[in-house]
């Protein structure tokens, strides 16, 4: 199970985004509508390559597959590297777009092939705060190397030798891949479930989800560096504060799923972090500190609203759960489509604020959507 909780440590180092966006914008004085292009060339992919990464996972296996995405981050890691330039990140960005992709659609069911069956849903959960963590340290390592080294693009070469080192464990772990029964996953098969209102609707919150968590990541940095002058490197480590709400949120979420209904979990989520949106809007330009807490009410919020839309969709094709399950990656295109249009509002208005209101504005659809899952079906 070791090697393969690296791969989620893996997954998780494509939330360095907006740190680096932030540094590049910094290091080459460049627009929010250009430099928020990053987005786009990452999140693109998993519009293109989920569905047919679904399908290539039945002919190529899973373990193949996921060591395929971890040589896909190294590559990309080492360019941008040893060759630092706008156009290098976007390469390099493009490149962890691929294997990331990857590694969401082939990641959970390899996870099936390494623990008893009674023991996947724990393992996906502490894999997924696995995730997190990469997520919570890159603002601490950039600030390291360069505050002590003098480079923060050592960050790169940090986050490639762990991904190497993630690729040789895995590849030199015997893993017999358990025989599924069941069709490829096919895009007219995948598609066609969009024909169902509801899956629409749950689709679309997926793509708000992302669109929302991508772009509070790229704009909170930028904002405090704006508002209240921060360094580049200090500015960064909110991002961090971000992150860390959310994963304990998420542990504790866990917990009170069990006791309470996962329709009012879910409303009370889109409600609060709704409120983090609108408090960020309003302490934004005022302190530090409050901008800090309504950031981390946001990540409470948040935090579990992802699993919860996954677990509606399946309810309602409980059959055609590998169809579902690709469709909803596709989703993950929203990182790709709102942050350079935040991009553009910025340059527009000259203000973070107006970005934090357009994110707090596209957010009040996943508020419309709690009324939709009060008609799915509760589990037997």
């Amino acid at each position: 199970m070791l090697p393969v909780m690296f791969g989620f440590l893996a997954m998780g180092f494509i939330d360095m985004i907006g740190l680096v966006t932030n540094n590049v914008r910094a290091d080459f004085n460049m627009s929010d509508g250009m430099v928020n292009t990053i987005s786009l060339s990452c999140y693109l992919w998993f519009l293109l390559l989920s569905i047919p990464v679904g399908m290539a996972l039945t002919k190529w296996g899973r373990k193949k597959m996921v060591v395929l995405s971890l040589a896909l981050h190294v590559a990309a890691l080492l360019l941008p590297y040893f060759y630092y330039s706008f156009a290098s990140v976007l390469i390099a960005f493009s490149l962890i777009g691929i294997g990331n992709t990857v590694l969401q659609v082939a990641m959970n069911p390899l996870v099936t092939d390494v623990v008893d069956p009674g023991r996947v849903t724990s393992t996906i959960t502490f894999g997924q705060a696995t995730k997190a963590f990469g997520s919570i340290v890159a603002p601490v390592i950039a600030l390291w190397t360069a505050t002590v080294l003098g480079k923060w693009q050592l960050l790169f070469l940090i986050y490639a030798g762990l991904s190497l080192l993630g690729l040789i464990w895995l590849w030199l772990t015997p893993i017999e891949e358990q025989p599924r029964e069941q069709k490829k996953v096919g895009f007219k098969d995948t598609l066609v479930l969009l024909g169902d209102k509801d899956i629409l609707a749950f689709f679309w919150g997926i793509v708000v989800l992302v669109a929302a968590d991508v772009a509070v990541n790229m704009t909170l940095p930028r904002l405090v560096t704006d508002e209240f002058g921060l360094t580049t490197e200090k500015a960064n480590l909110c991002n961090s504060i971000y992150f860390t709400a959310r994963t304990i949120a998420a542990f504790a979420g866990g917990a009170l799923l069990l006791k309470v209904s996962d329709k009012k979990f879910f409303a009370a989520g889109c409600s609060l972090a709704l409120l983090g949106l609108v408090l960020l809007a309003v302490f934004g330009n005022i302190g530090l500190v409050p901008t800090l807490i309504a950031v981390c009410i946001f990540g409470i919020g948040y935090a579990n609203l992802f699993g919860i839309v996954f677990s509606f969709a399946m309810r309602k094709a409980p059959g055609k759960a590998n169809e579902v399950s690709a469709l909803l990656i596709v989703g993950l295109i929203g990182g790709a489509i709102l942050p350079p249009v935040l991009g553009w509002i910025r340059d527009i208005s000259g203000s973070q604020i107006a970005a934090i209101i357009a994110i707090a504005v596209v957010w009040l659809y996943m508020i419309w959507l709690t009324g939709r899952v009060k008609k799915v079906q509760d589990p037997c």
